[in-house]
């Protein structure tokens, strides 16, 4: 689908969840809790500098046996951020979630974080779309007008 991101963060919004890179592991994973979240953006004032995500948690926190009290997120977060833009599509957005094994791309625009899309996001966007061509299609062998 040649849908570009923007057009996703347009209908979702640009809520940004993010966390100092000296916060604890145990209160940005409250925080991820309490918002249902999976990941939070690691940000230095304005300056993207990791992300961490659940699978952080499990495999350099809990799998490492490391206390999240006395853990800061700067020392297991992801550091190398893959990044896309506002005009990737979603069909290289799934290009990139597949073949990295990764679930969130922050977008960034002339430098700026304008937002983030998950394989979430994306799914339920490609859902949507194939429900409703499937309507249209379905109307039109029925011999009425696409809505």
């Amino acid at each position: 689908m040649n849908t570009p991101i923007s057009a996703l963060l347009d209908r979702k919004g640009a809520v940004l969840h993010t966390a100092a890179p000296a916060e604890t592991v145990a209160a940005v994973v409250a925080r991820m809790n309490r918002h249902h979240i999976g990941s939070v953006l690691v940000l230095d004032g304005a300056k993207l500098t990791g992300i961490f995500t659940e699978r952080d948690v499990l495999r350099r926190v809990v799998g490492a046996g490391l206390d999240p009290n006395g853990t800061v997120v700067a020392d297991v977060m992801t550091r190398q951020v893959l990044t896309v833009t506002p005009a990737t599509t979603l069909d290289q957005a799934v290009k990139i979630f597949t073949e990295k094994r990764c679930r969130h791309l922050p977008v960034i625009e002339s430098g700026e974080l304008r937002g983030l899309v998950s394989i979430g996001d994306v799914t339920r966007w490609l859902s949507e779309a194939h429900r409703v061509e499937a309507e249209q299609l379905k109307n039109y062998i029925a011999g009425g007008v696409p809505t």
